[in-house]
């Protein structure tokens, strides 16, 4: 089956970290429990991430709450940006261009 998560050869670009050898193979062996490869489930996450879905935000902001990552009051202000940049989507039925050039307004404005 061929696998349409994975960019074209002349659209590709690496994304590398380091993380340590237990958590590499327990995640490895989870990939293979789940049907996913590594890359596919990088490309999967990466994906919800950009698009903006909801569950990926959450566990974001529940981490970085968990692990001191930000501060409790940037955390709400990204919140806060994302309730209204939805609701607006919703009121106005905006397409996706167009939602992009309110997130750029509304970072300016919110002086992220």
């Amino acid at each position: 089956m061929k696998d349409d998560t994975t960019p074209l050869p002349g659209e590709r670009k690496k994304i590398m970290f380091y993380e340590s050898p237990d958590r590499q193979v327990r995640f490895r062996i989870r990939c293979q429990h789940d049907g996913v490869s590594q890359s596919q489930f990088f490309r999967l996450v990466l994906g919800g991430y950009i698009n903006d879905d909801a569950l990926i935000h959450e566990f974001l902001r529940n981490c970085k709450e968990k692990h001191g990552i930000q501060g409790k009051n940037k955390t709400d202000k990204i919140e806060r940006m994302r309730k209204a940049a939805g609701n607006l989507k919703k009121k106005f039925s905006l397409e996706e261009s167009e939602i992009e050039s309110i997130y750029d307004i509304i970072e300016i404005e919110g002086d992220l």
